[in-house]
């Protein structure tokens, strides 16, 4: 088994409270479901503001189009990138327009 990277980039949710609501439970079932079949090591979500570093300056930052955005991460298990590929299928950011970029994890 090796270890990928999850990044959840865009994705916008609109709508009344109760829409929100459902698309956090969608977020919840999938978690949920990763962690009871062993592939969720861990993960949170991201605060929007940070800084950017250079070797000259830090800036306020990332600044990015709100499809570029990166909201959260996890760490996940599974046996190669088609099978990480085939779990980040289902989840919820997808269907709102978002995205899922999948990083293999290198072993140092």
């Amino acid at each position: 088994m090796s270890q990928f990277l999850y990044l959840f980039r865009g994705g916008n949710v609109e709508g009344p409270p109760e829409q929100m609501q459902q698309h956090m439970q969608k977020w919840v079932g999938w978690m949920k479901q990763l962690s009871e079949t062993g592939n969720l090591k861990g993960g949170e979500p991201l605060e929007k503001g940070g800084k950017v570093v250079t070797q000259k300056n830090v800036t306020d930052g990332p600044f990015a189009e709100a499809k570029d955005v990166v909201g959260g991460y996890i760490l996940v298990e599974a046996k190669d990138l088609p099978h990480a590929v085939e779990i980040s299928r289902g989840c919820p950011i997808l269907a709102v327009g978002g995205s899922v970029e999948v990083r293999p994890v290198s072993k140092m």
